[in-house]
This record gives structure tokens, C-alpha cells and sequence, in this order.
């Protein structure tokens, strides 16, 4: 029979919806959850999406396999900045141009023979899901995990919209890549501070999460003991809190440095003499990006003052500055400046003629190099003289204690989540305002807040212009609507939630559907969301669960984030011009080639060259399966103990590779097998076999073939194939690794492998990483059944 793959790939999309083969039970069977982070739709699926998502299908198919009840939904992340900028570019309705965007995703899913339970289908922008964003904010309000103020926020001056810290990066927007400014508007806020210990304890409990998430997360955190000191100051203002780590340098402080956003700014722009100067000051200083202004290398600058600050112990009186290297997102915006012993505060110190005070000396230098930064013994300290560093941070804390002016605390890097955008294509704050400007919740009965239709998209936020929706008559009276939509990232903190009850219409989730499938068992999704949407989803499990409305500590079980799909040395991109269609690539060879192709060419973890090449190479083993079992009867088998070996090796390999995500390794099994049946001929018993182990990697393939041997039923209704541990003893050996003759791993291995799939297994070990990265294999010197030693350089 003729291999043509584009003819039958679409008949069994077809017959597999028309079946609904993958929609989940929700019945007594052991249940297994398989989730993808959810796309934006842009309306063009690309090679890292089919990645992504042609990982999580191949785990869900062989789960269902191996009978369990497979929770696998998609659905699509659909609020956001880029569909009002299209709309504002194209004069088009970003509600009609973002469904159709997702009709256009879906129909390019469906063609990859992606196997969600379509009937779970959610998007973030359709009212019967923001409703529920609605109501959990309303619920988070009621537990006090939602306030508002008035501060200075990260401003983008392109998108004119707030970010959120985490949406910063280099200083810049996460998506217009503009320069951040600093704005003081009034904003609402959620108190993920509240959860900053628990999220970092809660980290050690993640076994199968990547130890690098784990570090991003713990850095972004920034979990820090120290001292908090109070200096009393010469204005009627409350005293200054300082928050230090080094407490043992407290005698040689000369001066205090506030941010230029510190609320006491405030008092000194009505109070200060040069209170004009000062507000010309702030105002250069706002415009510079947070990472230019803690830059090590950079000039820092400051105004002083005519405030001044008691030094808790000597009473001496100490100058403060107003200064640009004092940042809000660390301690309380305030520093104590110790310029002998702090690298910033000594350039800052030089420029402006201010005292250098040494406290801290390295006893084994005689002549000291300022600023010194290391532990030593204190000097000049008065009664702390003589006490090295960690004795003297003990006792001078003690000494404020016992005074009142200071205690041990333990501060966060970690700040209060900012969720206000000023933006039309988002959730609305379910917020009204009386005639005092006092916020009051809507009701829930009155949920959902739906986006209005009377829309400007002129500069800055269009809801502050719509007639129809700024002010509300509730009970005969008229109140102002707030404006601000929430972070998108409010949508993806708990749609993992939705989607075990997107049914329902009268609750945001059933509780006990949400614990009888989460946490997910496997999500899969890129790095790149470690301290955003991974924290902020950690967070609202915790404190639904803290509402007693779930009953799980953490949402995702395992988590795996797929490398990135590479092109010409750098990762696919438009802007690069480097990018492959998906689709070109399906209509020519077929969805399977796709498949296999982005799930052969390098370790799911790692990131996967493109190739050309590799794409033909893969739709040539799948034309010869296709042609070696299609026509079975053309290859009688001549050697049926060494068919059996085969079959049953593979069987046992496939399934462990399968277990630990070795996709890559599988597929080199099932090749090394088409190559044994070549030259053994085959049996319709392997054949089966066969079919089934192929089928999560190549599912309509291995359909069509199944049906070609007769079966009435899906292959997909059949179980998991075992395999007869008999047929696999006299076909193991023991592999010795080396590199640059030292061995440094060793792994069994199926006898008489050839060169190129014994280097594909050691590529699947994680020994080796270390020694492999970086390097380039020049030799591969094999001594068969024995040992494999490469030269690197």
C-alpha cells in the first residue's frame, strides 16, 4: 500500500472526535492529570508550541494506555495587551479577533493529533471565565488578601500600563521592551507576602520539579535575616527603620540614603527649604530604569536634605540623603551608610565629601583597602571594639533591643503582587466607588462585570471613557466603576482549577473534582515562567486551600520545562526570520513526521536543533513501517527467536524511556527494531506490538496500520503491551562510558547496538551532562558490547 499520510491523519481526527476517545471519565479509575501551559492565541501555532504540546499528548496516550482516567484539556490565555494593539492597528473588535484566533489555533491542534478532551475547552476572555476571576478576587478580598494604595509603580510608557516587578526585565517592559518609569498612582495590590515563607518551605517538598526552577524562585523570594534599626529624626515623623545584614558595621555609619519613592520624600517636597530642587530631582531620578539605578558601575547620585537622622547608639547626628541608589523593592527603601565598608556607599562617600569611619579590620592585613566588605574584628567601635563580625551583629542587636531601637527580623525580596493594569482587554475589577471615593465590592449576585462595547482605543486606559460602563446606578443611586483591569497573570493562577468543571455554570470549580484530580501529576512548560506565573499559581493554591475551598498544598506535582527549538544558532523567531510553519511541515510529510521529528531530535529538557535532515529521516522510518507491516505478508519471518528478542526488548525500553521522559531514546528503540524485522522478517503478533508502542509517539500511523491488520476497534481501546523478561536475558550487556579515556558512567544495553543509537542512550544520561556541556565531540571509539570512550574538547 501506498504511504500517504496527509489522506489518513485527517480520517482519524475525524473518527477520534466523532468518538471522543480523550474526554476524561471522572470515574473510579486511578486518575492522571497531563497539562501544557495554555497558549496565547496569536493565531499562528510555532515549532515550540508543537513541542510543548506534542510532549504532553505522547505522555497522555501512553497514561491511557496503561488505564488510567486522563485528565487532558487546552484551552487558551486569551486577555492581553497584544489583542487590543490589534486592535488599535487593524480598527478590529479584539473580542472577534481573538476568537477568531482561537478557532485558527484549534483547527492547527486538531491537525497535530493533539488528544484533548475538547469538551473542557476554556479562554480566559470569554465572561463565563472571568466571572469566576471576579468572584476570587471578591473571595480574596473577604480574607483581606487584597488592598489598595497609593504608590510608585512600574510604569510602561509604550504599553501605558503598570507592570507588575516580575514583568520587568533589563529595566525593560516584558513585551514593548520600552525603558520602565516610576508613577505614583493609586493601584490594587494582593498580599502574596503573606505566603513568602510558606512558598519558599514549600519549595524543599517538590522533588520532581528542575533544581534551577526551584533556585529562581528561592532568589526571587530573597528570604534575608537581619537587623532592623530605628533612627529618630529631626522632623515630626516617625523614626526611620533600616534593615541591615550587617549590624557589625553600625558605628561606622555616616549618613542615610532614602529612596526616591520613600513615603518621607513626601513630607520633605512640602517641608524642605530646597523643596523645588529636590522635586526636579526625583523626577530624573524616576526616569532612570530600577537596573540602571543599581548598577554597581554607575555614578549614583543624591540630594541632601535638610532633615537629619540620631545615631541609636552615639546620638551622633547623621545627614540624610534623598539618593538614586536606594531602591523600595528591598528592606524599607532606607539605608544606613556605612561608606568604609560598603562599595556603593563609598563612591557615593568620595563624591560627596563625607566621612569614611573604618570599624570592620581584616586582622591579617596591617594597611586596610577601603572599602572593605568581608567580616573582620571590629575597631573604633567603642564597647564592641575587639568582637569579630558574626559576636558583634549578636550583641549590637541585643543593644538596640534592650534600648528599643532595633530588633532581629527577616525580611523578603518578594513584594506584594501589583495586579491593576490600565488597559480595556482584560477582567474588570469587580470595585464600584461612592461619593466619598470609599471602594466598595460588587455584589456577587451581580457578577459578572462585563467589558463594555463603547470603546475608544485612543492613548491610556479606554474603560476611564466609556459612558456605559464608568458609572453604575445600584439601588437607585450612582456610583463610579473602577476602571483598572486586572494582570493577565490573575487568568493563569488557577485555570488549572477551571478546567475540572468548566461544565459548571453556578461554581468557579467543584471542590471535590479539583481534589480528586490535582495536583497536576505533569506539567509542561518553558523557564521563562518560573518567577511569574509559577509562583503566583503556587500562591493562590495555598490560599484557596487556606478558605477551605480545595484541599491540596501545591498545583503541580512534577514539572518539566521543555528546551527551545534552535535555527541557525538561535532560538526561532519572527524578528529572525528563522522560523519553520508547522503547518508546511504537516501538509508535506504529515502531522506523525512533526511529531516524531520534534520528539527524536534531542532530549526533551535540552534545547533541539533543527534539521532538515532529520524531519526526511523520520518520515523515512515511519514509510518503512508503514511499508514492512502494510504488507505483511511479504516478510515472513525466518528467525522467530530474534523477532521475539527484538520485540520484547523494545517493549521494555520504550516503556522505561516513556517513564522518565527519555522520548528521544524510544525512538531510537523502535528504529532499531524496524531494522531487526527488515532482516528477520516479521509476524503479525510483532506487528501489534509494534503498533501499540509507536502509537504515543505517531498515533495516526499506528491507527491505520492497526486497522490494516484487521482490528475493528481503535488502538487506542487496547492496554499497554507487556513484555516476557525471558526473551531479554542473553541480550544485555554493561556499556563502560568514557571521556577522554576516564570512565565516567556506565549503563545496560541491548548487545550489538550500532555507534549512533548507543550515543543517543548517552545522551539520555544525566552523569554525563557535566562533562558533555560546553564540549564538542571530535572521536567516538567503540569497543562493541563493551565500552564507548569519547574524545571531547
Amino acid at each position: 500500500m501506498t504511504f500517504n499520510p496527509t489522506e489518513f491523519e485527517s480520517k482519524w481526527q475525524k473518527t477520534w472526535q466523532t468518538e471522543s476517545q480523550t474526554k476524561t471519565s471522572s470515574s473510579q479509575k486511578e486518575a492522571y492529570y497531563v497539562l501544557e501551559m495554555f497558549p496565547y492565541p496569536s493565531g499562528q501555532l510555532h515549532m515550540g508550541h508543537v513541542r510543548n504540546y506534542t510532549i504532553g499528548d505522547c505522555l497522555a496516550r501512553y497514561k491511557r494506555f496503561q488505564g488510567y482516567d486522563v485528565l487532558y484539556p487546552m484551552g487558551f490565555d486569551s486577555f492581553g495587551l497584544p489583542a487590543e494593539n490589534a486592535a488599535i492597528k487593524h480598527k478590529l473588535d479584539p473580542h472577534d479577533w481573538t476568537e477568531s484566533n482561537i478557532k485558527e489555533m484549534k483547527n492547527q491542534l486538531l491537525a497535530l493529533g493533539l488528544s484533548y478532551d475538547w469538551s473542557k475547552e476554556l479562554a480566559t476572555s470569554r465572561d463565563s471565565y472571568y466571572k469566576w476571576n471576579q468572584w476570587l478576587f471578591l473571595q480574596f478580598y473577604k480574607k483581606g488578601l487584597v488592598y489598595r494604595k497609593k504608590g510608585y509603580v512600574n510604569w510602561d510608557p509604550v504599553d501605558e500600563t503598570v507592570l507588575a516587578n516580575e514583568q520587568v526585565v533589563d529595566g525593560k517592559g516584558w513585551r514593548s521592551g520600552a525603558l520602565v518609569e516610576k508613577k505614583e498612582i493609586t493601584q490594587w495590590y494582593l498580599k502574596i507576602t503573606d505566603y513568602a515563607q510558606e512558598l519558599l518551605d514549600d519549595l524543599d517538598t517538590l522533588e520532581d520539579w528542575p533544581e534551577r526552577v526551584k533556585h529562581m524562585q528561592k532568589h526571587w523570594i530573597g528570604k534575608s535575616q537581619g537587623t532592623q534599626i530605628l533612627f529618630e529624626l529631626s522632623y515630626d515623623y516617625p523614626p526611620l527603620d533600616v534593615f541591615t545584614t550587617r549590624a557589625d558595621t553600625l558605628m561606622g555609619a555616616s549618613y542615610l540614603a532614602i529612596a526616591p519613592e520613600h513615603p518621607f520624600v513626601s513630607v520633605l517636597l512640602k517641608q524642605d527649604p530646597n523643596k523645588d530642587v529636590l522635586k526636579t530631582y526625583i523626577q530624573k531620578a524616576l526616569k532612570e530604569s530600577q537596573i540602571n539605578r543599581a548598577d554597581q558601575s554607575k555614578e549614583k547620585t543624591g540630594f541632601l536634605s535638610n532633615a537629619t537622622a540620631k545615631h541609636p547608639i552615639t546620638g551622633e547626628t547623621l545627614p540624610i540623603f534623598v539618593a538614586d541608589y536606594v531602591l523600595m523593592d528591598y528592606g524599607s527603601g532606607a539605608v544606613m551608610a556605612v561608606p568604609a565598608h560598603d562599595s556603593r556607599d563609598f563612591d557615593f562617600a568620595k563624591r560627596y565629601n563625607l566621612t569614611i569611619k573604618e570599624v570592620i579590620r581584616n586582622i591579617q592585613t596591617e594597611t586596610p583597602t577601603l572599602p572593605y566588605i568581608e567580616p573582620g574584628i571590629l575597631i573604633n567601635s567603642g564597647m564592641f571594639d575587639g568582637l569579630n563580625s558574626e559576636e558583634a551583629k549578636k550583641q549590637i542587636t541585643h543593644y538596640l533591643e534592650k534600648n528599643k531601637a532595633g530588633k532581629w527580623v527577616t525580611q523578603y525580596k518578594l513584594r506584594d503582587w501589583l495586579i491593576s493594569r490600565q488597559r480595556y482587554w482584560g477582567t474588570p475589577i469587580p470595585i464600584v466607588y461612592d461619593e466619598n471615593n470609599e471602594a466598595i465590592p460588587v455584589k456577587e449576585d451581580q457578577l459578572p462585570v462585563l467589558l463594555p462595547k463603547d470603546i475608544l482605543f485612543d492613548k491610556g486606559n479606554p474603560l476611564e471613557h466609556s459612558n456605559s460602563f464608568s458609572s453604575v446606578n445600584i439601588d437607585n443611586k450612582t456610583y463610579r466603576r473602577e476602571t483598572d483591569t486586572m494582570d493577565t497573570f490573575f487568568c493563569s493562577s488557577w485555570y488549572f482549577l477551571r478546567y475540572t468543571s468548566t461544565h459548571l455554570d453556578s461554581k468557579a470549580f467543584d471542590s471535590d473534582l479539583v481534589n480528586h484530580f490535582l495536583p497536576v501529576d505533569q506539567y509542561i512548560g518553558g523557564i521563562e515562567h518560573a518567577c511569574l506565573h509559577l509562583l503566583y499559581a503556587r500562591f493562590f493554591t495555598k490560599a484557596l486551600r487556606d478558605m477551605g475551598l480545595i484541599n491540596i498544598n501545591e498545583p503541580f506535582k512534577r514539572l518539566l520545562t521543555q528546551g527551545m527549538v534552535i535555527k541557525d544558532g538561535a532560538k526561532m523567531s519572527k524578528s529572525l526570520g528563522n522560523t519553520v510553519d508547522p503547518s508546511s511541515i504537516i501538509s508535506k510529510y504529515g502531522a506523525d513526521t512533526a511529531r516524531l521529528f520534534i520528539l527524536f531530535g534531542a532530549p526533551v529538557d535540552r534545547d533541539l536543533d533543527w534539521s532538515d535532515s532529520g524531519v526526511e529521516g523520520s518520515y523515512r522510518f515511519l514509510k518503512r513501517s508503514f511499508n514492512l507491516i502494510s504488507d505483511i505478508e511479504k516478510h515472513p519471518n525466518t528467525d522467530y527467536e530474534a523477532l521475539m528478542r527484538a520485540i520484547h526488548t523494545c517493549s521494555r525500553d520504550v516503556s522505561q524511556d516513556l517513564e522518565r521522559f527519555g522520548y528521544n531514546t524510544a525512538i531510537a528503540k523502535l528504529m532499531t527494531f524496524i531494522n531487526v524485522a527488515y532482516k528477520v522478517g516479521i509476524t503479525k503478533e510483532a506487528a501489534e506490538h509494534f503498533c501499540l508502542l509507536l502509537a504515543p509517539f505517531a498515533p495516526h500511523s499506528a491507527e491505520e496500520l492497526w486497522h490494516l491488520l484487521g482490528h475493528k476497534k481503535s488502538i487506542f481501546t487496547a492496554s499497554w503491551p507487556s513484555y516476557d523478561e525471558t526473551w531479554l536475558k542473553s541480550e544485555i550487556c554493561t556499556i563502560i562510558v568514557q571521556i577522554n579515556g576516564k570512565k565516567r558512567a556506565q549503563f545496560e544495553s541491548e548487545i550489538n547496538q550500532d555507534k549512533d543509537t548507543l550515543l543517543k542512550q548517552i545522551q539520555a544520561l544525566d552523569t554525563l551532562k557535566i562533562y558533555l556541556e560546553g564540549k564538542h565531540i571530535v572521536k567516538e571509539i567503540v569497543v562493541p558490547n563493551k565500552l564507548i570512550n569519547l574524545v571531547v574538547k
